[in-house]
């Protein structure tokens, strides 16, 4: 491994997606990495892969995080390790897609809990550990979900608005520290969200909207990096954001509705 001495960057489900193309995207510029995620063999895939390609130290931890105590175990990990954390990227997330009363209450629960608990407990738990740092980051990845209400996916764009908003509020309270806090928000990417949402909807959009995740990976830690407050990725999703602001909500919701029906 290299003698880096840059500290350790934190990125949740970073075994797939845009968290898997976050961990290449940070190991490129030579950051050691701690990975997180559910799956043991696809943690084990990357970080040999990774390893090979840039000569940097990565440690992962296999855990289920929408399990409570998860954010508290992660932490216990890097405390009883002394790995010294300079970036925390909470990605780790999914959606459940339905009408909510049909939907399963555990399945939503769970996604609350991942989608915006986590999210919370992480930062709570990590915001000591990176003021120890010169300069940290924190990068929380929300979607364009977050601007609108969304029939059938009402509990995803409600986690992903908390997300957004939590996001504003952390990075106003900690403006005068050395931790810099970015929300991301991409719109469609080609991952395997809309397989385990079950949205064949958006499967079907797929390949007129959808981003790939190198491309977004790269976009939200430039905007990590460059300290930016909150970015949108691609100009349909900021026209489309931007719509969601001067339109009416009914007109907005109905069109959603459209697109995402069952």
């Amino acid at each position: 491994m290299s003698d880096t001495t840059k500290p350790y960057a934190l990125i949740t489900g970073a075994s797939k997606g845009i968290g898997k193309s976050i961990a290449h995207e940070l190991a490129k510029q030579g950051y050691p990495l701690l990975l997180a995620a559910r799956s043991d063999q696809e943690l084990k895939a990357l970080s040999d892969d990774l390893e090979v390609k840039y000569n940097i130290d990565i440690f992962y931890l296999s855990i289920d995080l929408s399990i409570n105590g998860a954010s508290q175990k992660i932490t216990n990990w890097i405390k009883s390790n002394n790995y010294p954390v300079a970036v925390l990227v909470n990605n780790a997330g999914y959606g459940v897609w339905g009408d909510f009363s049909a939907s399963s209450l555990n399945d939503q629960l769970g996604m609350m809990q991942l989608n915006m608990n986590v999210v919370v407990e992480l930062s709570h738990l990590l915001v000591p550990i990176l003021s120890q740092q010169k300069q940290a980051y924190i990068l929380n990845i929300s979607s364009t979900a977050a601007y609108q209400a969304v029939p059938t996916l009402a509990v995803y764009s409600a986690t992903k608005a908390f997300v957004l908003s939590f996001t504003r509020a952390l990075r106003f309270e900690l403006a005068q520290t050395s931790i810099s806090v970015t929300c991301f928000s991409p719109g469609p990417v080609d991952t395997g969200f809309a397989a385990r949402a079950g949205l064949s909807a958006l499967n079907k959009m797929a390949e007129k909207f959808n981003m790939q995740p190198d491309e977004v990976a790269k976009m939200a830690v430039k905007a990590m990096f460059s300290k930016k407050s909150e970015v949108i990725p691609g100009f349909t999703n900021i026209i489309s954001v931007y719509a969601n602001r001067i339109l009416p909500k009914a007109f907005i919701e109905k069109t959603a509705a459209g697109i995402y029906k069952i």
